[in-house]
């Protein structure tokens, strides 16, 4: 709603009365405020302005703003907060968790789709449909954006978590947002069992799953089942390969690990969440036919298997904000990247990425066509064009030149060029008859009439001039 730029119609100090009334209106709103909550949102001293604006889109929405901020809007007599205010109250609304390279998405007006949901632990929150939600990303609680849940939790799992999900009104780095101090979300840590499981285990199943939908559509449509635990079943081991499970699972996951560092991982995305290394990066390395399980490798967590990779002094991690890892530093000259082969692609997946390719812009072919006007119709009728018949420009002269053209004896010559006189004197004739509806003077038609009378059409070099 608020993606572009919006047009301020008044910004007034609002009145005692309407003071309380709103803060009344915030108590029916959000149940989940306590009175002395209600009253630190909305000040009974402090200034608090009514700011009445049009969006691009044609809306007309009232925004309360506190210290500088929008802390709430109201869009159809319904009361939204604003991401300055969620950030005071996390809680405020039901949260549903997101990646981070969705936001951009998010803040271009994009809604969020249920692809796009990371599925926690305990499940999705439970919401009807056209209930408010807040949304969050991975590894940070703080709300990032506010929309309104397009189906109910039930409904959202029993589509397969396809399709839309929320209808999304206003973002973090949005106008609205802009109109305030411009701060950034504050660093609030989500429970312990999610940045401990999301992280490292759950994100496994999401991610594969997204990834499956668009590389593995054509079998039925469906997602692998997961197990109980929210990790996808890995294929059983190749029987060729004398190792244990284990024992693959573990080249596998150092595989991927080194594939990405070297192919898709630039020293611009650092700091990394390791969730998002994992999620977005790694699994896109895996190889067709396999599927990457952390759990059935003898590192069973992502974190052990990455401290085990930064003391080889592969890659630095540190913990920037509490429970979440992030990925801060990579030694991409170091021997084993460096001299880390990249396994070829199977021809069945060179086939299916050519032809996902965009193809090349060709510009259109532009050509001028040329119509025959009512005036001229006498002159282009032997050739066939009617009136207001188009064709090219090539073709008319061809086509004219062809039914004009002279015989080779000077009878024939002259005739032709009689009746090609008097053919064009038709045809001038239309002329003078416009011009005089036009309103040319007399003395002008008497000067075209004079002009016309010379002798001007020259039929051929060798038969001479013939007046019209």
């Amino acid at each position: 709603m608020f993606a572009k730029a919006f047009r301020v119609r008044s910004n007034t100090a609002i009145k005692g009365s309407d003071r309380r009334k709103l803060r009344a209106d915030v108590t029916a709103a959000f149940a989940t405020l306590g009175t002395d909550q209600v009253s630190e949102l909305i000040p009974g001293k402090e200034e608090l302005n009514v700011v009445k604006l049009y969006t691009h889109k044609g809306d007309t929405v009232t925004v309360y703003t506190s210290g500088g901020n929008p802390i709430l809007f109201e869009l159809e007599k319904n009361l939204y907060p604003t991401v300055y205010t969620l950030w005071s109250y996390p809680d405020l609304l039901p949260t549903f968790t997101t990646w981070p390279l969705v936001l951009e998405k998010l803040v271009g007006g994009a809604d969020l789709m249920l692809p796009g949901l990371m599925v926690p632990p305990a499940g999705l929150p439970q919401v009807q449909k056209g209930d408010l939600c807040a949304i969050a990303l991975v590894g940070n609680r703080a709300p990032i954006a506010i929309g309104v849940a397009v189906l109910s939790t039930a409904e959202m799992l029993a589509a397969g978590l396809k399709g839309r999900g929320f209808s999304v009104l206003h973002t973090y780095q949005d106008h609205l947002w802009r109109s305030g101090d411009k701060s950034s979300p504050p660093s609030i840590a989500p429970p312990v069992q999610d940045a401990a499981d999301v992280s490292e285990e759950k994100v496994q199943g999401d991610m594969r799953g997204l990834a499956l939908q668009g590389e593995e559509g054509h079998r039925e449509g469906s997602l692998p089942e997961a197990s109980e635990d929210g990790s996808i079943q890995d294929p059983s081991p190749d029987p060729m390969d004398g190792r244990s499970l284990q024992e693959q699972m573990d080249d596998l996951l150092q595989q991927c690990f080194l594939q990405a560092l070297k192919c898709r991982v630039k020293k611009a995305d650092l700091p990394l969440l390791t969730s998002t290394f994992l999620g977005s990066h790694m699994f896109s390395c895996c190889p067709e036919g396999r599927q990457l399980d952390i759990k059935k490798s003898s590192y069973k967590k992502l974190s052990k298997f990455l401290q085990h990779m930064q003391q080889e002094e592969i890659v630095q991690v540190k913990e920037l904000n509490r429970g979440v890892e992030s990925i801060v530093a990579v030694d991409w000259k170091h021997p084993r990247i460096t001299s880390f082969v990249v396994p070829e692609t199977s021809p069945t997946s060179q086939t299916v990425q050519a032809a996902s390719r965009e193809q090349p812009y060709h510009p259109p072919d532009i050509k001028a066509l040329y119509c025959v006007p009512a005036s001229m119709t006498l002159l282009f009728q032997e050739s066939g064009h009617n009136r207001h018949r188009c064709t090219w420009g090539g073709d008319l002269r061809t086509e004219n030149g062809k039914s004009q053209h002279l015989k080779n004896t000077q009878g024939q010559c002259l005739q032709t060029g009689l009746q090609t006189s008097e053919l064009v004197a038709t045809v001038l004739r239309s002329h003078r008859a416009v011009n005089t509806a036009c309103g040319l003077s007399s003395q002008c038609l008497t000067e075209s009439q004079h002009k016309a009378s010379s002798p001007a059409v020259v039929l051929s070099s060798e038969v001479g001039s013939y007046p019209v």
